[in-house]
C-alpha cells in the first residue's frame, strides 16, 4: 500500500538551484526543451526519466509551471488527460493535489467513463511544486536564456527539404549548445502579440519579454513549414474584497476531494479548507458597454480562430446577442487576494473593462487588479507532425503544446510528455512509440492534430473519443503504467509496481465475482428490496448483480466475506469494470473484427456520399476523395476514426451479404444505450 501522507515538493536547497543556471560548462545535450510551460515542463522531465540528458530553456525560472490564464486543472476530457498524464509519471496530477484549494468532479449524474475530475489551484503553490521537481530531476538542467534560432543541417543530399536537427543557438552571442533532438514548446510566445483596447505589442504573456522573431523566421523560411495564426485572451483579475458575495450564487467543492494522482490517497488541502467558487451572470448593460466599445477593440475585429469553448467576452456578446451569460468567480489561491472571472476574458481599454464589471451587480463595486488582455500567436499546422510529434521533414525537432494549435494546459501537458519520451528516444538511438486512440485520450489528441489538423484552437472532449467507455479516468493506471515501465522507460519501479497490484487485484476480484453464482430466487431473497430484471437468465453471479444501479460491492462483500472482503479496497473500480465490462467487450470484438477484415476489398464504384448518417460527413468526404481498395487501406487514413471504421465494415458486409441473398453474419451489437436493462446504468 502506498502512503496515505501526501508527499511534500523538495526543498530548493542550494545543491538544486544549482541546477538552474544563467550559463553552462557544459553545451552538448541528448534532448533541449525550449518553453518553460506546461508542454516543456512534462516534455523535460520525461526525457530524463526516460534516460536522456536534459537542457530545459525558459526566459524565467520563477515562471516555470505558471497557470498563464485560469487557476484550474481537470474537467471533462481535459481530467482524463491529467489522469493519464499521471500514469505515465507527468508532473500535473500531483501538482494539482498539491495546489489544489477546490476539488469536484464534473457530469458526476452520468456514467463514470465521462466523469470530469477537476481543481481550482493555488496559482504560487503549483508552480513552487513544478519548479522544486524539475530543479531535483536527475539528468535535467534548468537554463534561464532566449533561443535565437534552431541550427539545422541537411542530412541526405538525396533528400532536399529535409533537415536535421543539431542544436540552437541563444540571444546572448554564446556558443551553440549541441543536441540532436530538441522540443519546441513555444506556447503563445512565437511572435506573439499582446492586444489591449487599440494597443499592441511584442509578447506572450504580460510581464515577460517578447521571444525572438529568429526563431519563427527559422521554421518558416529555413524549414518551410506551414505556419498559421492563432489568438486567445484572458479576463481582468479582481480584488476580492471588492465583489459583493450576497448578491452571488455559492458553488462548494466536494466535501471529499478525489486526487488527480493515483499516487495520492489524499488531497493536500483538507477537505474543510477548501475555496467556494460563486455564480453570477451578465446583464444587459454588459453587452451594452461590449458593443459601444467595438471600435476601440482592434483584438476582436481581426478574423484570427480563438478558441471557441471558451470565447471573450466580446465575441459572446456578438455570436449570441440578447442572452445572459454565466461568469464564474474562481479564487486564485488560498491565502490571495485575488479572484477571476471566468466568462469575462476581454481585451476592451482598461477603463471600459472597469466599466463592464460594474454592469454586473455582484461586481458594481469592483476593483482590477490587472487588467484582461489579448494574445496572437503563430502555430506550426500539426498535419505536418508524425505521432511521436517529431516534424516530418526534420530529423530531431519535435513541437508540443499551443505552438501545435491546441488551447488548454492538460492538451500541452499530453503533448509535452509524449515529445518528452520520443525526443530522448531518438536521442539514445531507440524507435519512437505511439498511443493509438483504442488506447488512451493522448492517443485521440495526437492522432486528430497529425490526421485531422486545427482550424481553430483543439480542446479535448470525451465525444472525440470512439471507444470511451474502455478510455476512463479510473483505469488510467493499469492502462498505461505497465507500458510506460516495460516499454518507454518513463515510469517509476513504484508506479508500475502499484499499477500492476491494483490490475491484479481487479482482475482476481472479477473473477472471484463470477464465481459467486445463486438463481435469481436466492439474489431477490438475500437483497431484499433490489429489484431483478425479468430478462435475466435463472442463474446469476456476482459480476451480473453488480452491474445494477442499486447494488454495491459492499453488499456482496457484506453476503460472502470469507471471499469477497479482501477486495474492498477496489470496491468503486470493481462496480465500474462490472458495468463497463459489457461494452467494454463489445468493443473489443470490434477492433478485432477490423483486424481480421483489413483485406476485405471495398467496391471501386461505391458511392461513400450517399452511405447513411452513421458515418459522419467527414470521414464520407475522405473515403470518396481517397478512395482505398481495402478496409485495411481505409484505417491508415488521415483523419479516419475506428468507429468510422466499424460503420463502414458493417455497411459493406451487410451490403454483400444482401446482395448474395444471404443472411447476414457477425453483425454488430446493438448501440450502448441498449446494452443494459433500463433499471441498469448506460455506460457514457
Amino acid at each position: 500500500m502506498l502512503s496515505r501522507k501526501l508527499p511534500l515538493p523538495h526543498k530548493l536547497s542550494w545543491s538544486v538551484l544549482s541546477r538552474a543556471v544563467s550559463d553552462l560548462a557544459e553545451r552538448q545535450f541528448d534532448v533541449v526543451v525550449v518553453g518553460g510551460g506546461h508542454a516543456g515542463t512534462e516534455a523535460a522531465a520525461a526525457a530524463a526519466r526516460v534516460g536522456a540528458k536534459t537542457l530545459l530553456i525558459t526566459q524565467k525560472i520563477a515562471t516555470i509551471g505558471a497557470l498563464s490564464c485560469n487557476p484550474s486543472l481537470g474537467g471533462v476530457g481535459k481530467g482524463h488527460l491529467v489522469r493519464e498524464v499521471d500514469a505515465l509519471d507527468g508532473l500535473c496530477g500531483r501538482a494539482g493535489d498539491w495546489a489544489g484549494i477546490h476539488f469536484s468532479i464534473l457530469n458526476r449524474s452520468k456514467g463514470p467513463a465521462v466523469w470530469g475530475p477537476r481543481a481550482q489551484l493555488d496559482r504560487e503553490r503549483y508552480c513552487q511544486f513544478i519548479q522544486s521537481e524539475l530543479l531535483s530531476t536527475p539528468g535535467l538542467t534548468v537554463l534561464e536564456g532566449s533561443v535565437e534560432e534552431l541550427l539545422v543541417s541537411e542530412p541526405n543530399p538525396t533528400e532536399p527539404g529535409h533537415h536535421r536537427v543539431t542544436g540552437i543557438c541563444l540571444v546572448n552571442g554564446s556558443q551553440p549548445i549541441l543536441s540532436s533532438s530538441v522540443i519546441l514548446t513555444t506556447g503563445t510566445f512565437l511572435s506573439g502579440s499582446l492586444f489591449m483596447g487599440q494597443t499592441m505589442s511584442p509578447g506572450g504573456r504580460i510581464g515577460d519579454a517578447p521571444s525572438c522573431a529568429g526563431l519563427s523566421h527559422t521554421l518558416k523560411e529555413t524549414l518551410g513549414l506551414r505556419v498559421g495564426r492563432l489568438r486567445t485572451g484572458t479576463p481582468p483579475r479582481i480584488v476580492k474584497e471588492s465583489v459583493d458575495l450576497s448578491l452571488v450564487k455559492i458553488h462548494a467543492p466536494d466535501q471529499q476531494p478525489t486526487p488527480f494522482s493515483f499516487l495520492n490517497k489524499h488531497t493536500h488541502c483538507k477537505p474543510e479548507e477548501q475555496l467556494p467558487c460563486y455564480l453570477t451572470h451578465t446583464t444587459p448593460g454588459v453587452e451594452r458597454v461590449v458593443r459601444e466599445s467595438l471600435h476601440l477593440n482592434c483584438h476582436i475585429q481581426q478574423d484570427t480562430k480563438g478558441p471557441r469553448y471558451c470565447p471573450s467576452i466580446e465575441s459572446r456578446v456578438l455570436r449570441f446577442p440578447g442572452r445572459q451569460h454565466q461568469v464564474w468567480l474562481e479564487p486564485e489561491g488560498l491565502t490571495s487576494d485575488l479572484v477571476y472571472p471566468q466568462g469575462l476574458s476581454m481585451t476592451m481599454p482598461p477603463d471600459l473593462q472597469l466599466r463592464l464589471l460594474w454592469e454586473i451587480p455582484a461586481l458594481h463595486r469592483a476593483k482590477v487588479h490587472t487588467p484582461g488582455y489579448g494574445v496572437q500567436y503563430d502555430y506550426v499546422c500539426p498535419t505536418q507532425l508524425n505521432p511521436s510529434l517529431q516534424v516530418k521533414s526534420t530529423q530531431g525537432l519535435f513541437l508540443a503544446g499551443q505552438i501545435n494549435g491546441t488551447t488548454g494546459y492538460e492538451e500541452a501537458a499530453a503533448q509535452g510528455l509524449w515529445a518528452g519520451v520520443n525526443a530522448a528516444r531518438m536521442a539514445l538511438s531507440l524507435p519512437p512509440v505511439a498511443l493509438s486512440r483504442t488506447q488512451s485520450y493522448i492517443g485521440v489528441l495526437i492522432d486528430d492534430l497529425v490526421g485531422r489538423g486545427v482550424t481553430e484552437p483543439y480542446r479535448m472532449f470525451t465525444s472525440r473519443a470512439e471507444f470511451r467507455t474502455s478510455l476512463r479516468p479510473d483505469n488510467a493506471d493499469i492502462r498505461l503504467s505497465p507500458r510506460g515501465f516495460e516499454e518507454l522507460g518513463c515510469v517509476s519501479h513504484r508506479r508500475y509496481e502499484e499499477a500492476v497490484r491494483v490490475r491484479d487485484g481487479l482482475q482476481e476480484g472479477l473473477a472471484v465475482l463470477q464465481s459467486v453464482t445463486l438463481s435469481s430466487t436466492n439474489w431477490r431473497n438475500k437483497l431484499g428490496s433490489i429489484k431483478l430484471s425479468e430478462s435475466k437468465s435463472t442463474t446469476l453471479n456476482g459480476l451480473d448483480l453488480l452491474q445494477y444501479k442499486d447494488v454495491s460491492f459492499e453488499m456482496l462483500a457484506a453476503l460472502f466475506p470469507a471471499c469477497l472482503s479482501h477486495y474492498l479496497e477496489f470496491s468503486p473500480r470493481l462496480k465500474i469494470e462490472a458495468v463497463y465490462r459489457p461494452h467494454c467487450e463489445k468493443q473489443s470484438r470490434e477492433i478485432e473484427r477490423i483486424l481480421k477484415e483489413e483485406s476485405l476489398f471495398l467496391p471501386p464504384d461505391m458511392d461513400y456520399l450517399s452511405l447513411p448518417a452513421s458515418l459522419s460527413k467527414e470521414v464520407r468526404e475522405i473515403l470518396d476523395r481517397v478512395r482505398p481498395h481495402t478496409l485495411g487501406a481505409a484505417t491508415r487514413l488521415p483523419g479516419m476514426t475506428p468507429a468510422g471504421i466499424v460503420h463502414l465494415l458493417h455497411y459493406v458486409t451487410r451490403t454483400e451479404k444482401k446482395n448474395h441473398q444471404g443472411p447476414p453474419k457477425n453483425q454488430l451489437t446493438q448501440p450502448e444505450e441498449k446494452m443494459c436493462a433500463s433499471n441498469m446504468p448506460i455506460p457514457q
